[in-house]
């Protein structure tokens, strides 16, 4: 692979902050397994607007799959770094609702995460610019009446809304050194340049996106043995062998399996026209080997 074939940082600055004149009109994103076909979304807007009617507010997802926190934080890390310095993300997969997990704030350099502590914000944990956590506690900021069942109604979403609305950060609660983080699955570069992956996301079109980043690939790579340009990289997914890498969908024939790097600076593995999760009856976890032949051509 060559250098240029680069992605976008998951943990850079960002994009530059609002300046003075905007600073009151916030960015709040919201991400949740809430679905669009009821109005809880939404309330919390609405909640959001009733604090501060100024807020920019911008959807990333609401058809994360239900309970998965794990997809959820998946989904988060791959967008928060896209929006301007200065923006709340506000994520609800919430599964431990009223029960005794805590709402959490949290900082890094750059943005605040708003949600619930079941480790949604694990990969936030480790942006190189991550500063604090702090527990939810000052009631002041939530509604009136907090129910057992929507807490994104009422306490994120408020507490997201007097965020924007310039209340200082501190207010909210005090720092806590012990967030809930999930296990990330991490990739691994065996003896010789062999990489071991697994399925980490299915997206909306069937492909099956890996947890082999540029990074390991060109680990595995060097560790190979041979010059770049005379290896050929063999993928391994659920039976099937995909040779080469291409650069984008339509290099695959209509029919075939293909693998490359995608957006997220991840090994995806495509049907052009088709579902390679179905095809292949793989899904989130399924294992992925990576091997590097030399070009007999």
């Amino acid at each position: 692979m060559s250098e240029e074939q680069t992605r976008h940082d998951p943990y850079d600055e960002g994009t530059p902050e609002l300046d003075e004149q905007e600073r009151s009109r916030r960015v709040i994103t919201l991400l949740s397994d809430f679905g669009t076909d009821d109005n809880s979304v939404a309330v919390m807007k609405g909640v959001i607007f009733g604090v501060n009617s100024e807020v920019h507010i911008v959807d990333i997802s609401h058809s994360i799959e239900p309970y998965n926190i794990e997809v959820g934080a998946e989904i988060l890390m791959a967008a928060y770094h896209y929006f301007p310095r200065g923006t709340i993300h506000m994520a609800v997969v919430d599964p431990g609702v009223g029960g005794v997990r805590r709402g959490i704030l949290v900082a890094t350099e750059n943005y605040f995460f708003v949600g619930p502590d079941n480790g949604i914000f694990s990969y936030v944990y480790e942006d190189p610019g991550f500063r604090w956590v702090r527990d939810l506690r000052a009631v002041d900021f939530f509604l009136e009446k907090v129910s057992s069942t929507f807490h994104g109604r009422d306490i994120f979403a408020p507490v997201a809304g007097y965020l924007s609305a310039g209340e200082d950060p501190e207010d909210f609660g005090p720092p806590i050194d012990d967030p809930v983080k999930l296990r990330i699955s991490q990739s691994h570069v065996r003896p010789g340049g062999g990489i071991d992956g697994e399925v980490i996301y299915v997206d909306h079109f069937g492909n099956l996106i890996t947890n082999i980043d540029t990074g390991v690939f060109w680990d595995g790579e060097s560790l190979a043995g041979e010059e770049e340009e005379t290896l050929i990289p063999l993928i391994e997914v659920a039976g099937a062998t995909i040779r080469r890498l291409n650069e984008c969908y339509q290099e695959t024939e209509t029919g075939r399996f293909g693998a490359h790097f995608n957006s997220w600076s991840r090994l995806e593995i495509f049907l052009p026209e088709g579902r390679a999760s179905d095809e292949l009856n793989a899904g989130r976890g399924t294992p992925i080997k990576v091997r590097f032949e030399r070009d007999k051509l």
